[in-house]
């Protein structure tokens, strides 16, 4: 599996290269590559993509703790920029929310006050319909399916589509699988869902998600879920195991099923202006580190979800792995209601082809 995703990843890195250049771009690196590059070769230890790189910093500002593996997965891209940049592009990171919340930085992302930011692929869907292909239930089979859909040229794609928005993709990182978890409750089963309270994202396909399981979608922010949980205004919530032990949500809601019914990558993202503002060579570095970058933080999230697991064991937390067609059953109206978006059809298409 691990020599496929990296085989994948790989692809994907080509993929990213080819779509964001022209053919003049192209040309004039594929030059700097060959005739103008070897003096910078043998000036940077035998590193081409330095040639004609000029100095350039960027701001990247993002909603999460310096130790949340996408943290790590972004620090791994400054530093490869940086590396092989020579030292002439350098990217500062700015955790915690530092320069806003996720909406906030974004918004600044548009308009180029921040360069850079990580964003969760649901919350892109009002930027490009075919952003709500991540949210619906079940798109993914697997972790190999999912990885190999990440690196597939629809993806790349979609990269660009919000071009105009004022933002472009440069790469994602793994959130892995989201389940649900409740005070008590295992869910087995969709019946399990009836009358119960679930926090969910504020997302509308979420929303349908949990509508056509049964359960009570309950929107609200992720730093009151800890507090509802524990005063009973909702009954469980949906996430990946980091939640038990990142948000200590594992001290009070003491059954996790692993129906995992979404993949919802992060998306790293840049402006527009900046990225039209960078050379070709520029872009390149950008591209190839986040793609690299991106294979980093997979190892690094898989550690962290090891680890969530044996500490919530700790904390008392069960871990129940009911069987998934009875939720894909549930969930097929919502897919045929998506389905209707042709921008959503043709991701959903893109990765049905890749099972």
């Amino acid at each position: 599996m691990k020599k496929s995703l990296l085989t994948a990843l790989s692809l994907s890195t080509l993929i990213v290269l080819a779509a964001c250049g022209n053919d003049n771009v192209n040309d004039e690196n594929e030059s700097a590559n060959t005739d103008g590059g070897n003096n910078a070769t043998e000036e940077n230890n035998g590193n081409n993509n330095t040639a004609n790189v000029e100095s350039e910093s960027f701001r990247l500002g993002h909603n999460l703790a310096e130790d949340h593996p996408v943290h790590l997965g972004l620090a791994n891209f400054a530093e490869i920029v940086e590396e092989e940049s020579g030292g002439a592009m350098t990217i500062e990171i700015f955790p915690n929310a530092v320069l806003g919340d996720e909406r906030e930085v974004l918004e600044q992302v548009q308009v180029g006050g921040v360069d850079m930011t990580k964003v969760s692929a649901g919350a892109l869907e009002n930027f490009s319909s075919a952003y709500s292909a991540f949210s619906l239930p079940y798109v993914f089979a697997d972790e190999d399916h999912f990885f190999e859909s990440m690196a597939s040229e629809a993806v790349q794609d979609l990269y660009m589509d919000t071009e105009d928005e004022g933002f472009i993709g440069l790469t994602w990182y793994d959130s892995g699988a989201r389940s649900f978890y409740t005070r008590d409750t295992p869910i087995m089963h969709p019946d399990d869902l009836q009358g119960l309270r679930i926090r969910v994202m504020d997302s509308q396909t979420q929303i349908d998600m949990l509508e056509a399981m049964g359960g009570a979608p309950t929107p609200m922010p992720y730093g009151e879920i800890y507090t509802a949980l524990q005063q009973g205004v909702v009954d469980g919530a949906e996430s990946n195991p980091t939640a038990l032990t990142t948000g200590q949500h594992g001290e009070v809601a003491k059954a996790f099923s692993f129906d995992e019914h979404t993949r919802i990558p992060d998306m790293l993202v840049m402006s527009s202006s900046t990225w039209n503002g960078l050379s070709a060579d520029q872009q390149d570095i950008l591209s190839d580190a986040a793609a690299r970058s991106t294979e980093y933080q997979i190892e690094v999230w898989a550690e962290a979800i090891d680890e969530a697991m044996e500490e919530a064991e700790e904390m008392g937390v069960e871990f129940y792995y009911p069987e998934q067609d009875a939720f894909l059953e549930a969930v097929q109206p919502v897919h045929e209601k998506y389905r209707e978006d042709e921008k959503i059809a043709t991701l959903l298409d893109a990765f049905e082809a890749l099972r």
